[in-house]
């Protein structure tokens, strides 16, 4: 990457350009040395990180609950999001950046348990990188354990019916990104589910495939049914992108990579969401693990290479803070999706999951908090 940038100002006659470049790459030498001798401390860490570049860092407003409380929101009703085109074209390449609505800011809640920390990852169906204003995919909540060692990963289901600020009616839990961006989306998951999420990673197609690329791929039990719509996906992905990515040939463990793993998590059509979001729940633990086995200078070299293909309300101490808890207890990984199963009935018009609220918030809240 380095090289291309020097190319670009070798031909526009900017001298400096170059001088900045050397200076750069010395500084990296430099960082990966230290941190060699020095056992890469935390605190190095962190100075590394900050030399090499910036992540896709976002500025999302806070407001206290009494603030709150005293907005005036828009009127949603009229919005219709079960119609439309998500399909445009991705080939003009880059990534889709988090929407952020000024009018939704981030209602501060306070963390439930300090060992415990609740984290959004969530995906967008944009298929284009102007396609901003666009609905929730897939929506998980990575739960870091530290007083029980573990890491929890909730699945959210999209068409999980909500109450939305400024819908007078329940909705579909994927519309209120849509509506309001991430504020109005982490405020509903918090308001409806009671939880306690301040912090997020948005992810797309394109960025999501791109950093699976970038580990050489993981590995995915792929069953002799999946391989079809495994394909017709592919298909799809390589006429958007401009590529030619191979077909899937057969079933059992394989390492696919970044476009063949994603076009796999998206399967829908074979079974249903609830089995759909299973499969992206694996396809975050294959990735985990895999980073999990790099060694430390591997993770910050693959920190550097990524920055800047997904977005976060993070800043770096934050992104090394959490990464290192995550790495600590990987080792047992447990998996809910919400809602879970006997706890929701299914709406037809509109097909939404009508949940029982009593039942499956402390069922949830068992399962992150262990709460009787």
């Amino acid at each position: 990457m380095s090289s291309n940038t020097y190319d670009r100002a070798d031909a526009g006659s900017n001298k400096k350009a170059p001088k900045k470049s050397k200076v750069r790459i010395v500084i990296k030498v430099l960082c990966f040395i230290l941190c060699a001798l020095l056992g890469l401390g935390t605190g190095m860490i962190i100075y590394v990180y900050k030399q090499l570049g910036a992540v896709g860092f976002v500025n999302t407003p806070f407001v206290s609950k009494s603030q709150y409380e005293t907005i005036e929101f828009d009127n949603l009703d009229d919005i219709d999001l079960d119609s439309g085109d998500v399909a445009s074209s991705w080939a003009e390449g880059g990534h889709t950046r988090v929407y952020v609505n000024k009018k939704y800011p981030i209602k501060k809640v306070a963390q439930k348990d300090s060992k415990v920390e609740n984290i959004l990852v969530f995906g967008v169906d944009s298929r284009g990188t102007n396609d901003v204003n666009c609905r929730a995919d897939a929506i998980l909540v990575v739960s870091i354990d530290k007083r029980r060692d573990c890491v929890k990963m909730i699945s959210l289901m999209r068409d999980t019916g909500v109450k939305i600020e400024g819908r007078s009616a329940t909705d579909k839990l994927t519309h209120s990104y849509a509506y309001g961006g991430v504020g109005l989306l982490i405020n509903t998951i918090n308001d409806n589910f009671g939880l306690d999420i301040q912090r997020f990673v948005m992810l797309d197609f394109g960025s999501s495939s791109g950093i699976i690329d970038m580990v050489g791929g993981v590995e995915i039990d792929v069953t002799a049914g999946e391989v079809k719509y495994a394909n017709q996906n592919i298909a799809e992905e390589n006429e958007l992108l401009g590529k030619n990515v191979p077909m899937l040939t057969h079933e059992g463990k394989q390492t696919l990579n970044g476009i063949q793993a994603t076009s796999w998590a998206r399967i829908r059509s074979l079974d249903s969401d609830y089995v759909r979001s299973g499969r992206q729940r694996t396809l975050a633990l294959a990735l985990m693990n895999k980073v999990a086995s790099y060694g430390k200078l591997e993770k910050i070299a693959l920190l550097e290479d990524s920055a800047g293909m997904f977005e976060t309300n993070m800043n770096a101490m934050d992104i090394m803070r959490v990464a290192m808890d995550a790495i600590d207890v990987i080792d047992d990984t447990r998996e809910y999706r919400a809602p879970a199963d006997g706890m929701f009935r299914v709406q037809d018009n509109p097909w939404m999951m009508i949940v029982d609220w009593d039942q499956q918030l402390k069922d949830l809240h068992k399962f992150i908090w262990e709460e009787e």
